[in-house]
């Protein structure tokens, strides 16, 4: 159930942000579902390879390499998914940011559901 509550909370910033946010498009509400599980399972099975990759880079960079991981992570979310586009590299760092904290933010006021 916790998941789920994920989930949806997950889809529905990602649905607000793209609506405040220039470059970043969602054409709907079941897209931004998609876009939430497939970060989900890009976080959970692709991202501590590249974490483990870059270990040298980001540790030297103080773990600000991690923001680029991000972003990339975002980026390969925008080609698997129809539907879901970021224009420019800056624009999914910023958005994969915003995402962070959103997400934070959200799940401080609805209680921790991990």
């Amino acid at each position: 159930m916790k998941l789920i509550i994920r989930i949806l909370i997950t889809s529905a910033l990602v649905l607000i942000i793209s609506h405040l946010m220039t470059g970043v498009h969602v054409d709907n509400f079941t897209t931004s579902l998609i876009v939430a599980v497939v970060l989900g399972l890009l976080n959970v099975f692709i991202k501590p390879l590249l974490v483990i990759l870059t270990l040298p880079i980001t540790f030297i960079t103080l773990g600000l390499f991690l923001l680029v991981i991000n972003a990339l992570i975002i980026i390969l979310c925008d080609n698997i998914v129809g539907g879901f586009s970021v224009d420019t590299f800056f624009t999914a760092l910023l958005f994969s940011v915003i995402l962070s904290v959103s997400q934070s933010l959200m799940y401080a006021i609805f209680g921790d559901t991990k």
